[in-house]
């Protein structure tokens, strides 16, 4: 799985230089419809050339996620990605498959009202592409009149002089009131990355493709009485200023090109340049986008892929490459173990592999590659050791009907960070690693045509692999019971059961019978304790047994050896939620294996 790319930001200017490493999870738009699929316009330089740098036309998986600044997620977002388009769901999420994008280059775009335009450009893998966007509110600073000149200022020092003149979208002169709208970016904001559009990747004025560093960003729109987008009339100019971090103003050049976002074909374009007055760049331009202050730089294609000592991939997991020049940029291996990016040329670069932030963002890979004159990969294998444990999650997922879901989702939710992946043929496996002092973990599977979930249920990992066996999403479905007896097919229990009852002890205990099948099924399992833990059927005061329609039949009397996870255990009328594994001798007094989890509520 891959999602957002991360910057590791340093206060120096060398560490803040931005090394451009694909970005996989959601990003918005833009009310222009940029067709992939086709070779993007272009209005400098040799456009067939820069096209070029695309490769040809592929179809490409995307799952993504918007949010706002306080990380909430946003729904009801316009997804276009070519010629598909989505809209996000309560969490944020969208899907789109099969869409049409360049091997080197897929834009996403989306759009809300309320929300300034937005996107995202990747560097799109074989895999689920991910990418995440946080949308910035449309606020406007300041209410401004045609015919008038007047400064708009944010109180960071950034602003925009405006001489007056307006056009409409139709190139047609515009009278009346201006809402302006203004956002500046900051390298060393973390979430930079994440607000910004498209990805560090430019067209310069030869027609040459580069990646940028930069040094700050503004992005400024124009709103008329009706909400209709303006722009600098032809002929007027605005001179806009970009306040620098004080970590950067000591290196910073005299001047430094100035780029602007694209919003048709979603990269950036070089046009003017701005001097450094103080501890501010100024610059003077023509039309209205995001502008950008970037040192321009030579870049080539770098796929890196991660796997375990038994070829396993391992996703989710942050790999950084550090440049001498430009700094520390990082993405998230995807369900394939790869992400990919652009990563400075003819330079000795350092990869780190990093765990998760609940394990402390240790690097447990750590080389040396490059340098770089073409496009490359880099195949990373990760040895075991005291401090690493590879997990692999499995489950299937259905609708409400028992069909399998052909278009939904997973998040799996360790410590503090959420994973997304794709159900699209009703099963789902997740290869990753955890650390040693945390094997907890939660999942959530939504239909995403149905708009229906499980919601959220806890699990303790059962090492190497954890089968969830069949989760199902259904409006009417609230509790479940499903366990796997050796290769036999899986036992599924989902009705409202109703049937945990308080015994001695503070034991807790839950059974059911069901003759729906003809044949009396019986499943009990009981535990003298509510606290969160692993417990065993030969050392703990636990039972197990139960007699389903297969005829399969254990018995507390003969010992099974059957290990139990409790994950949560809820007030009354919340969730208690296990999982267990083991071994027990049938009623032909063979050995059996059983793995299984149940989600019910607390009825006492």
């Amino acid at each position: 799985m891959t999602y957002v790319l991360t910057n590791t930001i340093v206060m120096k200017f060398t560490k803040l230089l931005t090394l451009l490493f694909l970005t996989l999870f959601i990003t918005s738009c833009n009310t222009d419809d940029g067709i992939l699929g086709e070779r993007p316009d272009t209005d400098g330089g040799d456009s067939s050339t820069f096209s070029d740098n695309f490769g040809n036309a592929i179809n490409r998986d995307f799952l993504g996620r918007v949010i706002d600044i306080n990380n909430n997620p946003i729904s009801d977002v316009t997804i276009t990605i070519g010629n598909s388009t989505a809209s996000t769901d309560d969490n944020g999420v969208f899907i789109i498959n099969d869409a049409s994008v360049f091997q080197n280059f897929a834009y996403i775009k989306a759009d809300k009202a309320g929300y300034i335009h937005g996107s995202r450009a990747v560097v799109p893998t074989t895999g689920t592409n991910k990418v995440t966007i946080m949308l910035l509110e449309e606020t406007v600073i300041q209410t401004v009149n045609s015919g008038e000149t007047a400064t708009v200022s944010l109180g960071n020092g950034a602003s925009v002089s405006l001489d007056g003149n307006y056009k409409n979208p139709d190139g047609t002169d515009y009278t009346g009131s201006v809402d302006v709208i203004m956002h500046m970016l900051d390298p060393v904001d973390e979430n930079m990355e994440q607000q910004m559009p498209g990805m560090l990747y430019a067209e310069n004025l030869d027609g040459d493709e580069r990646m940028l560093q930069t040094l700050g960003m503004l992005a400024v729109e124009l709103r008329g009485d009706s909400g209709e987008d303006l722009n600098l009339a032809d002929g007027s100019t605005s001179e806009i200023i970009i306040p620098l971090d004080p970590s950067l103003v000591a290196s910073a050049p005299t001047t430094i090109p100035l780029w602007y976002f694209d919003e048709v074909n979603g990269y950036w374009k070089e046009e003017g340049e701005a001097t450094l007055t103080g501890n501010q760049y100024i610059g003077t331009v023509t039309h209205f986008s995001f502008w950008n202050c970037d040192i321009p730089a030579e870049a080539i294609n770098l796929c890196v892929t991660v796997t375990d000592e038994n070829d396993n991939t391992l996703a989710n997991l942050t790999v950084n490459i550090t440049s001498d020049t430009f700094g520390t940029r990082g993405g998230v291996t995807n369900e394939n173990g790869e992400v990919c990016g652009l990563v400075p040329s003819n330079e000795t670069l350092t990869i780190d592999v990093l765990d998760f932030d609940v394990c402390g963002n240790n690097p447990i890979y750590t080389a040396a590659i490059g340098p770089f004159t073409a496009d490359a990969t880099e195949a990373i294998t990760i040895t075991s050791s005291a401090d690493i444990i590879s997990e692999t999650v499995t489950g299937t997922f259905n609708d409400c009907d028992n069909n399998p879901v052909s278009n939904g989702y997973v998040i799996l939710s360790y410590g503090t960070q959420n994973f997304y992946d794709t159900v699209t043929d009703g099963t789902f496996e997740i290869d990753m690693i955890r650390c040693t002092d945390d094997n907890t973990f939660s999942i959530e599977a939504v239909d995403f045509d149905n708009i229906q979930t499980t919601g959220t249920i806890n699990y303790t990992f059962s090492t190497p692999t954890t089968n969830l066996g069949t989760l199902q999403s259904c409006d009417t479905v609230t509790e479940f019971i499903t366990y796997q007896v050796d290769d036999n097919p899986e036992i599924y229990y989902i009705f409202d059961l109703n049937n945990f009852e308080e015994g001695p002890d503070s034991i807790f205990i839950l059974h059911f019978e069901d003759d729906q099948t003809g044949i009396e099924n019986r499943f009990e399992l009981g535990l003298f304790t509510q606290t969160l833990g692993t417990y065993n059927s030969q050392t703990d005061n636990i039972f197990f047994s139960f007699n389903d329609s297969n005829g399969d039949f254990a018995n507390a009397n003969n010992q099974p050896n059957i290990t139990v996870n409790l994950t949560a255990f809820g007030d009354t009328g919340e969730y208690i939620d296990m999982n267990f594994s083991g071994t027990y001798i049938d009623n032909n007094n063979v050995e059996r294996t059983i793995t299984g989890s149940l989600h019910v509520i607390r009825d006492f």
